[in-house]
């Protein structure tokens, strides 16, 4: 996406490890694209622009198409979907700019192509009106992710409230169940400031600072490359690759519906692969190709970190901590209960998610204020961050593609009043409307948010463009804690916790995507105006179009938020028990689980801390605490399948890099669209009262033979 997104680097994209797969994918076509050019040698064939110097450049006003806003509607769609059922089920949401931009490309050019052999195509398509689609597919379903619909929203109910045992907290004043009106209108609220809190900023971020944005430069070299008559050829073929994983993964998908009957035991996502009782303890392959292509497209090291957290905690310390039930905690609580062992899973797994957010806080802000005192010290505001592999910023000088795109990005500007007034007026909007929604966020808690905003925002955006790494979920936490010890939980701590997160996390999230895609468009030569509006339309349309999908999802599959359902939204339930730690503090955890916590919180700051300072051939191989944390309440089965991905890419890289460089993140982006979206009509049966007719379920000979016992006469 724009940007990939501490669990922001799980939730959305695994940050600035995920988007190698994608910059690998960007890099293969351009060397492709650069190979076919010949033996041209000098700065010409050095120069992406001169390439494209016989083609003129659209206005900003004929950059935005109805087209091209038809299909960013449409592919919008398809990714919200996809995203949506990510985030109910695991929470890993990977990279998914290569198959926006190799869709949106595809699209448009078939549909140009075919107005062209017609005599009706009056304006051709340009590398310019694919990054706009790019944009406009990325804000749109990227409101999947920062709304919270399998997060801080769905942490207000009563299905995931029910589930923490507080009582306390447990109280009407703490529960605010999911409503389609109020989600959209928090959403049209929340979701533009962040637009407007960086904007000024844009010459400063990607000209006079130079900043890299990885995500946005790799999804440029992949526009620019299909854009050349070799790199269409290339498009075509992924494209192609595509669309085969894609059919067999949704007929994968709809030949497995008819073995779930309405029992969520049955099918083959409950196939015991290692025996009965390694799936009591959750060990099994699930037969997901959504997982498989994820772990396609996530890098090996961090499906090996998920494995490795899965072993740790259900194959070791959760049968360990189980032998203590009836001494640690009550006996009889049963395996979902916050008082028992539940409580071990939920508060081990969020240390380390805040011991991992903590420190890749306090890093990135370090080295944020480090390039920024460099900055200032230098006279010349013009020069690039000074890097081991680059030349003294002194000795720098503009190239013909910096010359060329420097001019086009400064002549549409906009103008600051726009940006300061737009902040403004939707803040005092804000301010009034929020509370109407949330009577527990008061108006001064989210006037204190709105102030100290923008410097987050340009934080977040700073620190993107040197890491790739968004830490929006972390400013969100902060405003969990700082909020809820504020309002107290007899004043709704918990939703106003809640809310203010998803407040802070819209704004720091869009502004980070936005920077993202100021960098594409510079490289591409797209207009900062078409840029905008691009974004300001596709966030538009998230408002709209991710509620409508989560609604879907909750009326079609009844118990989501449950640890046994087919859609457990794990972090919900890791938000709530933030918010409630924010207001009650640890009283209600159970023995020895503060001690536990504080030990895994040390165990993410040592992880991080040996991946940071040791020798890049050790380094590489420490895993990430922040996805070792998941199984600890999910379980190994995603993780299995995920290796299972990783597994066959390693595989196929062994044989031919650079076949699996160019085609790989297709597969994978086929294997997950194609189970994605089957998601649709199998809601649709759901709704209409059609079920599977089928259920294949596994049992033990022992169960097997009171089942006979009790059914023969």
């Amino acid at each position: 996406m724009g940007s990939s997104r501490d669990d922001e680097k799980i939730e959305r994209g695994l940050a600035d490890e995920d988007m190698q797969s994608a910059g690998e994918t960007a890099m293969t076509n351009k060397k492709m694209m650069e190979e076919s050019e010949g033996d041209d040698t000098g700065e010409e064939a050095q120069c992406v622009e001169m390439i494209f110097r016989d083609k003129a450049v659209p206005s900003w006003q004929n950059q935005l198409t109805w087209r091209a806003f038809v299909v960013s509607f449409v592919l919008g769609i398809l990714f919200t979907f996809i995203v949506m059922k990510l985030n109910l089920t695991v929470g890993i949401i990977p990279s998914l700019n290569v198959s926006a931009g190799l869709l949106g490309f595809f699209f448009v050019k078939t549909w140009t192509k075919f107005l062209e052999k017609s005599g009706l195509l009056i304006q051709p398509f340009t590398r310019q009106e694919n990054t706009v689609i790019q944009t406009c597919v990325v804000a749109t379903s990227g409101i999947a992710f920062s709304g919270g619909f399998g997060g801080y929203l769905l942490g207000m109910s009563d299905v995931i409230a029910n589930q923490t045992k507080s009582a306390e907290t447990n109280n009407a004043q703490n529960i605010k169940n999911p409503s389609l009106g109020w989600i959209i209108g928090f959403l049209f609220v929340v979701s533009f400031l962040g637009l407007f809190s960086v904007l000024p900023l844009r010459k400063i971020m990607v000209i006079d600072f130079k900043l890299i944005y990885p995500s946005g430069t790799a999804t440029a070299h992949l526009i620019n490359s299909f854009h050349t008559p070799q790199g269409a050829k290339l498009a075509k073929k992924q494209v192609k690759t595509l669309g085969k994983f894609f059919s067999f993964s949704f007929l994968w998908a709809f030949f497995q519906w008819f073995f779930t009957a309405d029992d969520e035991e049955c099918g083959f996502k409950n196939f015991p692969t290692f025996g009965l009782k390694a799936y009591d303890n959750k060990f099994y392959f699930d037969f997901s190709a959504t997982y498989v292509g994820v772990g396609m497209i996530c890098p090996h090291i961090i499906n090996v970190s998920l494995l490795l957290g899965a072993i740790l905690s259900w194959g070791i310390m959760w049968p360990l901590i189980k032998t203590r039930e009836g001494d640690w905690y009550n006996a009889g609580l049963g395996d979902g209960n916050l008082q028992g062992i539940q409580g071990y899973r939920v508060f081990i797994a969020i240390a380390l998610i805040l011991g991992d957010g903590l420190y890749n806080f306090i890093k990135v802000l370090a080295k944020t204020l480090t390039g920024l005192s460099r900055q200032l010290k230098n006279k010349n505001l013009g020069v690039g961050l000074p890097s081991a592999d680059r030349p003294s910023p002194e000795k720098q000088s503009l190239s013909y593609d910096d010359q060329i795109r420097t001019q086009l990005f400064l002549k549409d500007a906009i103008p600051t009043w726009v940006a300061m007034g737009g902040y403004v007026a939707i803040a005092t909007i804000s301010i009034a409307l929020l509370p109407q929604i949330f009577h527990q966020l008061k108006w001064y808690y989210i006037l204190v948010i709105y102030i100290i905003a923008p410097t987050l925002a340009f934080c977040n955006a700073y620190g993107s463009g040197l890491t790739d790494w968004s830490l929006a979920s972390a400013y969100g936490k902060l405003a969990i804690f700082t909020i809820g010890a504020w309002a107290g939980a007899h004043n709704g701590g918990v939703i106003a916790a809640l809310a203010a997160c998803g407040v802070m996390m819209n704004i720091v999230s869009t502004a980070s995507d936005l920077m993202q895609d100021f960098k594409t468009g510079y490289m591409t030569l797209a207009s900062p105006r078409s840029m905008f509006v691009s974004q300001v339309i596709g966030t538009a349309m998230g408002c709209v179009i991710s509620p409508c999908v989560f609604w879907l999802f909750y009326k079609a599959f009844p118990g989501i938020g449950t640890a046994h359902s087919q859609y457990p939204s794990p972090f919900a339930l890791v938000y709530r028990n933030m918010a409630i730690l924010g207001v009650d503090g640890f009283s209600s955890l159970p023995n020895n689980c503060l001690q536990l916590c504080y030990a895994f919180f040390a165990v993410a700051f040592i992880l991080n801390g040996i991946r940071d300072y040791s020798p890049r051939r050790w380094a590489k191989f420490m895993p990430l605490p922040m996805a070792m944390a998941i199984p600890f309440y999910l379980g190994a089965y995603f993780a299995i399948d995920m290796c299972l991905g990783s597994l066959i890419l390693f595989v196929w890289q062994m044989k031919n890099k650079a076949q699996a460089d160019a085609f790989g993140p297709a597969v994978a982006a086929g294997l997950i669209c194609g189970d994605g979206i089957w998601v649709l009509p199998s809601s649709i049966l759901a709704l209409a009262g059609v079920n599977p007719p089928i259920c294949m379920k596994f049992l033990s000979r022992a169960t097997n033979t009171k089942v006979d016992n009790f059914l023969s006469p």
